[in-house]
């Protein structure tokens, strides 16, 4: 498992769905899908869980190879 960082680069918002597709192997489209059902399904639990993410996590190095 890779270290987990935001991906500003193929992020949509803050880059946090794109930086844990990028550690966990999973696709991009279907964390994004998961967070939206996610928010709505906990009460915007996952909303505010998702913005901490955005504040905590280190943006990821552009010199960081991507295999």
């Amino acid at each position: 498992m890779k270290k987990l960082t935001k991906d500003k680069k193929n992020g949509m918002v803050f880059g946090v769905c794109a930086g844990l597709a990028n550690s966990t192997g999973i696709d991009s489209s279907i964390l994004r899908i998961l967070a939206i059902i996610g928010t709505f399904a906990t009460g915007s639990i996952l909303l505010w869980i998702y913005l901490l993410l955005a504040i905590i996590l280190p943006v990821k190095d552009s010199n960081e190879n991507t295999f």
